[in-house]
């Protein structure tokens, strides 16, 4: 049994059949960052590939047969599961290129069902193929997912049991990257990377320290660079108050006549007043733009500043008037405006991927996580940032201006994820009645 990465299906087909030949066996295949992942296998009763070049007849009758013996899709998991008792796959350590049966297909793959690679992708039948009515059709639709769905559960159990026997020490690191939030496509990439028989202690490191490697952040990009740059994001998140430390910040480097202030946001009832009691403690001015126009006036009336922030108005991310507020910041060309998503870091993994898909129409210079003084676990901001290939720019903290504000760091990132999750830990241990507490330690 063998694992494979390719970019895509074919390019990860054709690994498989170089590599373990064209009889190969596909025990699951799902999308991973970069490409997908295939786990295929070889019969170890097969006879090998050489002899078989040597002998096409009996090549061309074995194949035949195997053919035969696997048209018939199985009636049930018990049925795939003896099927799998009479040709056990060899372990990954000693698979040789050996015939097996071919890859299968997606569909095919859903009833658990061996057979030939195809030389091009297979075509989806049309609806009107077939003697059955649209209605008729569409419930067998149904049914058929119904059962790949129950099929690719049992079938996914069955691989995460062959993992935790085979590979102990990448099931655990998986499993603990998962509970400090790490999502498991990620985590399980991350494990595969340690070797199994290292202590378990360096072997953790080693995976906090790849983690790490997979962030990007931009290296206090605002602060250092200058220019327009715009905070974008859902209602809620802080960026006024980031707007604000961001200026402070800029402010006590640079004096507080090089920055400047326009706000967007003229939806929401005493927006623009906030920001002008910031900017007068700031002591910078504050511009406010109700249109596409007036921003490209305030931007013009305030070139001469080195930096300027710009505030826009919190809406959700499926919210129709966001759309138009995009578009406003996309129509300025006198001064181009570097977009930074803001992020809060206690928003569930599902919202975060949702929020980021809607504001990618801009192009994005980076993101910000905001309220990490209240998140619970650290690992979902860290696996969205590095999923959605988003270079973190700065992490808050607090309400203080401008004290809870840091330059975002790869290590400070996964360090804190780490704290947090040893704080849980010990959290729920002490939550245990003192007789579960000998089981746990």
């Amino acid at each position: 049994m063998k694992r494979f990465f390719a970019e895509d299906m074919r390019r990860a087909l054709l690994q498989v059949k170089e590599t373990l030949g064209p009889d190969a066996v596909i025990m699951s295949n799902k999308k991973v960052n970069g490409g997908v992942e295939i786990v295929a296998a070889i019969d170890g009763d097969a006879e090998p590939q050489a002899s078989q070049a040597a002998a096409p007849a009996v090549e061309s009758a074995a194949q035949s047969d195997e053919s035969e013996r696997y048209a018939e899709p199985a009636n049930s998991l018990a049925e795939i599961l003896a099927r799998q008792a009479q040709h056990p796959a060899m372990q990954a350590g000693n698979a040789e290129p050996k015939p097996a049966p071919e890859p299968q297909t997606e569909s095919v793959q859903a009833s658990a069902e061996a057979t030939r690679v195809p030389d091009e992708p297979e075509v989806d039948i049309p609806d009107y193929v077939g003697g059955g009515s649209a209605a008729e059709i569409a419930e067998l639709r149904a049914q058929i997912k119904g059962v790949q769905n129950l099929l690719q559960h049992q079938l996914s159990g069955l691989m995460k049991q062959e993992i935790e026997r085979e590979e102990p020490m990448r099931a655990l690191l998986t499993q603990r990257l998962m509970t400090m939030g790490v999502s498991e496509r990620i985590a399980d990439q991350i494990a595969c990377f340690i070797p199994e028989g290292d202590d378990i202690e360096d072997s953790w490191e080693q995976s906090l320290q790849l983690l790490e490697g997979q962030l990007n952040t931009t290296h206090d990009d605002i602060l250092t660079r200058g220019g327009a740059v715009a905070l974008v994001g859902p209602t809620g998140v802080g960026k006024t108050t980031t707007i604000a430390k961001l200026a402070a910040r800029y402010a006590q480097r640079h004096g507080s006549d090089s920055v400047a202030l326009i706000t967007t946001d003229t939806f929401r009832i005493g927006a623009s007043e906030q920001l002008k009691v910031y900017g007068r403690i700031i002591g910078c001015p504050v511009k406010v733009a109700n249109d596409a126009k007036e921003l490209a006036d305030a931007m013009l009336t305030l070139r001469d500043k080195r930096l300027i922030l710009i505030d826009t108005a919190g809406m959700g991310q499926r919210d129709k008037r966001l759309s138009e507020q995009l578009a406003q910041l996309l129509q300025n060309k006198r001064l181009r405006i570097r977009p930074y998503l803001v992020l809060s870091s206690t928003s569930q993994t599902q919202v975060l991927n949702d929020t980021v898909k809607q504001f990618k129409t801009l192009p994005l210079a980076g993101c910000i996580f905001t309220k990490l003084d209240e998140c619970l676990s650290l690992g979902e901001s860290i696996s969205v940032a590095i999923e959605q290939g988003l270079a973190v720019g700065y992490l808050t903290h607090g309400q203080q201006v401008p004290e809870d504000i840091r330059v975002a760091d790869e290590h400070y990132m996964v360090t804190e994820a780490e704290r947090l999750y040893d704080k849980s830990i010990c959290s729920n241990v002490s939550d245990m009645p003192k007789s579960n507490w000998q089981a746990v330690q």
